[in-house]
């Protein structure tokens, strides 16, 4: 009997998992395990789109069962059984949070084996947490185990066939204007498989000023004659260390989370997860279009265009235009703004100091920041249209 074992650690437990709706935990789980490992945004969205696709899939799933069978919760049928928390507003069969922990963990485990072991233990805990609360069976966490794992296999073999493995073979443009370097970073991200767009180059740019042309000079101009203060120093570097590289999806989904918890969504799992969904997707496919367009004109960066400029921070080790800050950060706010319209302003004046920022830190120019900033708003249209048709609204 699991609601005998009420001890403080499982108190403990049961606040933990139960403290947003299903999918909450399991996305701070998820970005947390890769700012850990050092992950680069570029994989990280990938990684985080395929596990909360699954998350929501199988939550779908799950809600398509509870009302066809529409099973009462423990305590609603055995009138002494006693909650720890309040029962929530579905059918008990299957259980939410047992299908999120199996499709979260199956995914994790999948994309990280080296830890496959404890993402699986916490998918146990979350699922215990639950029969201890006293909110749902032990059938129907096992029906949504299982439910979730069948989902996460589906979502993995799509995984196996997006090309984030390829490997690029390409070779860097020598003639002069181009950017120059080795081993440039996801020069073949362009070709991932995309979710809503048709291709990494459905909203591809117009070529890029020319490196002798007067915008060239111009976007130069800006870039030098800026004055760095502490203030705009703190920022850019904010945007490059805090909020960017290899925290930008930490940062952008504890935007998500605190929207979804703001929003009163701990017991609509279905609206959480799709909310999380849509905006890793978002994320992703910014930064697959971003990197098409990068690697489509090899656009050089202010520190090659003038070899005595020196940025505030080492430039990342790709072409300049677009910025890929702008294109994946405007996608990613401009979803999270139609999500959470009470936000929006908010979240949207962040997408914007965050393609300023990498002008102060003098690694793009104006023009990457106001190119990427149209092509994030055409990847998040795509996303917020393919959203408006899926039944949610």
């Amino acid at each position: 009997d699991m609601v005998a074992k009420r001890d403080e650690v499982a108190l403990q437990q049961i606040a933990y998992w139960n403290s947003g709706p299903a999918s909450y935990r399991w996305n701070q789980i998820a970005t947390n395990a890769m700012v850990k490992r050092g992950l680069p945004g570029n994989m990280a969205f990938r990684n985080l789109a395929l596990m909360h696709i699954a998350i929501y899939d199988a939550t779908i799933a799950a809600w398509d069962s509870k009302y066809t069978y529409n099973r009462l919760r423990p305590s609603e049928v055995e009138a002494g059984l006693t909650t720890v928390i309040p029962n929530p507003p579905s059918p008990a069969y299957p259980s939410e949070y047992a299908v999120t922990a199996a499709a979260a963990s199956e995914m994790l485990a999948w994309l990280y084996p080296d830890a496959a072991q404890s993402f699986k233990d916490m998918a146990q805990e979350a699922v215990n947490s639950r029969l201890m609360a006293g909110v749902e069976y032990p059938s129907d966490v096992e029906a949504g185990l299982k439910l979730g794992k069948q989902v996460a296999q589906l979502v993995i073999e799509r995984g196996k066939a997006d090309g984030s493995d390829a490997k690029w073979t390409g070779t860097i443009p020598t003639e002069v204007g181009h950017w120059t370097g080795e081993n440039p970073a996801f020069a073949t991200q362009g070709s991932w498989k995309t979710w809503v767009l048709t291709s990494g180059d459905q909203f591809r740019p117009a070529p890029p000023p020319a490196y002798d042309s007067e915008q060239m000079a111009n976007d130069m101009a800006e870039v030098k004659a800026f004055e760095r203060t502490p203030v705009s120093n703190a920022i850019a570097m904010f945007w490059e260390f805090g909020a960017g590289g290899r925290r930008i999806y930490w940062f952008w989904n504890d935007v998500a989370s605190r929207s979804i918890l703001e929003a009163g969504w701990n017991d609509n799992a279905p609206l959480a997860a799709r909310a999380y969904a849509l905006t890793n997707i978002a994320a992703d496919d910014g930064a697959i279009a971003c990197f098409d367009a990068k690697y489509t004109y090899w656009a050089m960066r202010p520190f090659q265009v003038d070899p005595e400029f020196k940025p505030l921070f080492t430039t990342p080790n790709h072409p300049s235009y677009p910025s890929a800050h702008s294109c994946i950060s405007t996608s990613t706010a401009t979803v999270l703004a139609e999500l959470f319209p009470a936000n929006a302003a908010e979240v949207l004046s962040l997408a914007t100091e965050a393609g300023e920022a990498r002008i102060w830190g003098g690694i793009h120019f104006r023009t990457d920041v106001v190119v990427g900033t149209k092509l994030g708003e055409d990847v998040a249209n795509a996303v917020i249209t393919y959203a408006n048709s899926d039944g949610a609204s």
